[in-house]
Parts: structure tokens; C-alpha cells; sequence
């Protein structure tokens, strides 16, 4: 694979970040025609997966020609565990990420230098893009480790010409007391951390409002615009989205604008995006319809990846703040993450969106699935806020029981707990507890 290095335009931005859609997807026909080479060739998966498929790199002509070919999982890379998707000798792999593997083998992901400088430069894009200045201090509360959260936002910042405060997650009194000491302008965590680390300022009897932070840039987590707007309020900040996962490269795949707030923007020199249907695999969506999307990498040395199956649902958007490059609908929940409750689909977004919307109740949620008898049965646990009374808590109860019932057409059972009751996230939230075989 050719360098992708670029050099800034007077604007600080990359001259691709400014290119027309024609261009982009001039671009995008060039590389994919190579990465489909390049990995039939040096991956014997992908090799086996094409024969098996019935179709080989040359198939490819045109952009609507990727449909063609088969899609890759994370069963694909746990199959392989742990180096045997690579496609570079190891010597040259310089640096290893992988999964949690809490729901299996764990994914490993590696990177070559170019893979790590092209991660580190599309990060930066994304900083900038969300309002970061050259110079500002940012506190990074990504874990660092395994996790592609904490090292790959760290190198973003550096290259978008801050400051980095490398914190990691956990230990929420020391995020405040640096947060107070070092004065950042941004701050980078998932946004249920920033939540966590704002109920506890507020305890102290501290206001999160009077801090340095002036924009946060979160991610690794679904959340809904009602969250935003919590955030928004609570700091008095800008928050924006930023967009990646470990298999396709990290965080950095697409950013969110401060000035438009309308969805993150993928780089789409780097990125071939679809939707497809996630319940019929065989039909790629049109832009603006909803589905999963699939990221096939166009730059990737040491992990191609073509057709990767995200189980995230969201539509594709003409740009607007990077006009060549799409923008992602905010992610509404995950094809895997679906719960099916007495033939109702639902998905922990939805819910959120709704305990928002009844006075009294605070973002922190949980739910929790059971089979007492022959039907599953959901139970909503919702804190209230610290000035809701006992009787108001009862009726925000009754409120958001009938707004799930209407709006999401599912009974359950809600119960409003004390401030502080539920486990708080330094890290990715865990929403959805399934007891059904317990």
C-alpha cells in the first residue's frame, strides 16, 4: 500500500478534507480496486472468503461493484485469533490492540507505522473539526491499554497541535482535581463518564459550569440528543460525537462539527461506508435510509478489512460541514444489542431518549430482563434526580412507564431509585443486565 501522507492546507486542514464528493469517490475507486487486491493476495481468509463467494479483486469496476463481495465479522477475527488476518510480516506490525473479549476470543487489531500516522492525522481531523484549538489543553479520560480509546485519541491531540493530559479513566476525585488544576479547554471520555464526573463535582458542591472545559469530544457509546443536551447544560460546553471502533482502525473514523452538531463526518479518503438492511444482508440502502452500517478500510497495511459488519444502526447524510464527506445519522442502537421483548424490538437509545423527557428522572439507567414464568419481563432502573421528591419520583414513574408504552409499545416495570444507587461508568456503560438464565 502507496503512503497516504498530505500536507496541511493554509487552513490547517488536510487538502482532502476540503475535496468535492467527485473526488472523494474518484478516490474512493482507486483505493478500493487496491485494497481488494491487497488483501485477497496477502490475507488466505480473505482469500477463502472470495473463492467461496465466487468472485475475485477483478470484479470490481465501480463503487456499486463492492456489493459483490463478502462481508467480515468479529467472528472472522476471533476465528483467526490472534494474527492470522494480517497482512504484513509481524516484524513490520509495530503496534497490537485488542477487544475486551468479554463475549468471546477477543479481537486483535495491529497497526504499521503508516497505520498508526494515518490514525493519528484523521484523529486530529476530528478534534479540530469538534472546536479544538492549536495549544489548548485537552484531558483525556480514555482507558489507555488494549482499548484503542486512550492511546488513539492521545495521538489525535498531539497531532491537532494540543496539549494532551493523558488521565486515562477511573479515579473520579483525581479527574476533578486536575480538571480544577490544569484548566484544559476540552475534554475527551465517553458521555456517560463526563456525566459521572459531573454528578460527583456537584456533590462537592462544585459547578461543573464554572470549569475550563469549553468542548468535549465523546465517543466509544451510543447516546441520544436528550444526552447532549444534559451534557451541554451541566458544563456548559460544546459536546460533540467522534466516531470509531478497533477492527476498522479506532477512534477517528468520522467527528462531529462544534458548528453544526448534525452528525460525524467519515473520511471517506480512508473509509468506503454502506448501510445495508440488518435484517436482509443482500440490500444496501440508499443514502438517507436507515440500516447497519459497513466499513470497508482503504488505507489499512497490517488489517484490511473489507465489508466489516458494525451492528450499528444509522442512516448515511450528504456533508455539510466537510461537504465531500457524508456525515453518519446519530446511532440509534445496535442490530446486537436489539432486544426483543414479547415481539417488540427496542434499544437502550430509545429508552434514554424517553427518561429524559419526565421531570425528575436523571440520566442513569439500567435494564434489567427477566423470565419469571413463560414472558420475558423488562424492569427499568432510573435514579432521580437529587431535587426530586419521594412523590414526585411515583408519578415520574407512571409518566415514563406510559411513554414507553406509547412510544415504544412494551410494558414494563419501572423502579426510581435514590441518586448515586446505580453503578457508575468509567468506561463504556453497561445498560442492559439479561438474568433470563439466572
Amino acid at each position: 500500500m502507496t503512503s497516504t501522507n498530505t500536507t496541511s492546507t493554509e487552513n490547517g486542514l488536510d487538502p482532502e478534507e476540503t475535496m468535492s464528493r467527485d473526488q472523494i469517490e474518484a478516490i474512493q475507486t482507486e483505493r478500493t480496486a487496491a485494497i481488494l487486491d491487497y488483501a485477497y493476495n496477502r490475507v488466505p481468509l480473505y482469500k477463502k472468503k472470495f473463492d467461496d463467494h465466487g468472485v475475485h479483486p477483478s470484479d470490481f469496476v465501480e463503487l456499486a461493484d463492492l456489493a459483490k463481495f463478502p462481508f467480515t465479522s468479529k467472528e472472522d477475527l476471533r476465528e483467526t485469533y490472534p494474527f492470522g488476518m494480517f497482512a504484513v510480516p509481524r516484524e513490520e506490525v509495530v503496534r497490537i490492540h485488542a477487544s475486551s473479549g468479554t463475549t468471546g476470543r477477543a479481537t486483535v487489531v495491529g497497526y504499521t507505522q503508516q497505520d498508526l500516522d494515518d490514525w493519528a492525522k484523521l484523529g486530529a481531523r476530528c478534534f479540530r473539526l469538534s472546536g479544538v484549538q492549536r495549544g489548548w489543553r485537552v484531558h483525556n479520560a480514555y482507558g489507555y491499554g488494549l482499548f484503542t480509546g486512550g492511546l488513539g485519541a492521545h495521538a489525535a491531540i498531539e497531532r491537532a497541535g494540543a496539549t494532551v493530559i493523558p488521565m486515562s479513566g477511573g479515579q473520579t476525585e483525581k479527574q476533578i482535581t486536575l480538571i480544577q488544576d490544569f484548566e484544559p479547554e476540552a475534554i475527551a471520555c465517553t458521555p456517560t463518564y463526563l456525566l459521572t464526573i459531573g454528578d460527583a463535582m456537584q456533590r462537592q458542591g462544585l459547578d461543573p459550569r464554572k470549569t475550563s472545559v469549553k468542548v468535549a469530544v465523546l465517543g466509544a457509546e451510543p447516546w441520544t440528543q436528550e444526552m447532549r443536551e444534559e451534557l451541554e447544560d451541566m458544563w456548559d460546553i460544546d459536546a460533540c460525537d467522534i466516531y470509531g471502533l478497533s477492527e476498522v482502525m479506532g477512534p477517528g473514523v468520522a467527528g462531529e462539527s462544534n458548528l453544526t452538531k448534525d452528525g460525524s463526518h467519515i473520511w471517506e479518503d480512508h473509509f468506503r461506508p454502506e448501510i445495508i438492511d440488518a435484517f436482509d444482508e443482500r440490500r444496501v440502502m440508499a443514502d438517507g435510509e436507515s440500516g447497519e452500517l459497513v466499513f470497508t478500510t482503504l488505507t489499512k497495511q497490517a488489517l484490511p478489512i473489507i465489508r466489516y459488519r458494525t451492528h450499528d444502526l444509522t442512516t448515511l447524510l450528504p456533508g455539510t460541514a466537510r461537504p465531500g464527506h457524508r456525515r453518519m445519522g446519530r446511532i440509534t442502537g445496535r442490530s446486537d444489542d436489539m432486544i426483543i421483548l414479547r415481539g417488540v424490538n427496542l434499544f437502550p437509545t430509545q429508552i434514554e431518549e424517553l427518561v429524559l423527557k419526565v421531570d425528575g428522572l436523571s440520566p442513569h439507567f439500567q435494564l434489567e430482563i427477566t423470565r419469571p414464568g413463560r414472558m420475558d419481563q423488562l424492569a427499568v432502573k432510573v435514579e432521580r434526580r437529587e431535587d426530586c421528591s419521594t412523590d414526585r419520583a411515583r408519578a415520574a414513574a407512571g409518566e415514563l412507564q406510559k411513554l414507553i408504552k406509547i412510544h415504544i409499545g412494551s410494558s414494563c416495570a419501572i423502579d426510581v431509585v435514590d441518586p448515586g444507587a446505580l453503578v457508575r461508568s468509567v468506561g463504556k456503560l453497561r445498560r442492559v443486565y439479561d438474568l433470563r438464565n439466572q
